[in-house]
């Protein structure tokens, strides 16, 4: 009972297993110039994506290329998996949650399906960036990361 009331500890995690990578490094400048905001990216090893907080979906694109997560502290960040991805309208995504569901970081938001869109010649960086709400240097540097790996 005396854990009912305990306030969960904000944490950002890595959406995918891969290659964490400044979003400097990003091939596309909306990304690497910040034009949406400050963040991260990942290399995906495969197809799992995790919401990288925990919130409530604000959106979730009906082409499952993208989830937007706001905290109930009005951090805002969007999840965006792969670069012109958008042009596939869904073919190869399966988002597992619906707009106004609620997440934990960590948590399976959306399947993709790796290896055929890579076949089309598709890159799957994986960019986790900030809106608004969250003012914070992302100095993360560069490894392998593992899916709900704590980064912040």
């Amino acid at each position: 009972m005396f854990g009912l009331f305990k306030k969960e500890e904000f944490k950002i995690v890595a959406p995918v297993d891969g290659e964490l990578i400044p979003l400097a490094e990003v091939a596309d400048g909306v990304f690497s110039e910040k034009i949406m905001g400050d963040g991260f990216a990942v290399i995906p090893a495969n197809g799992a994506v995790c919401a990288p907080l925990s919130g409530t979906a604000e959106t979730v694109f009906p082409t499952g290329h993208a989830v937007g997560i706001k905290t109930k502290d009005g951090i805002e960040c969007i999840v965006h998996i792969g670069l012109d991805t958008v042009e596939l309208n869904g073919e190869g995504f399966h988002p597992l949650i619906q707009q106004g569901a609620k997440v934990k970081a960590g948590e399976p938001i959306v399947n993709f399906d790796k290896e055929a869109l890579e076949q089309k010649g598709y890159k799957l960086t994986t960019m986790v960036v900030f809106p608004s709400g969250y003012d914070h240097a992302f100095d993360l540097g560069k490894r392998t990361v593992a899916s709900g790996e704590t980064l912040i």
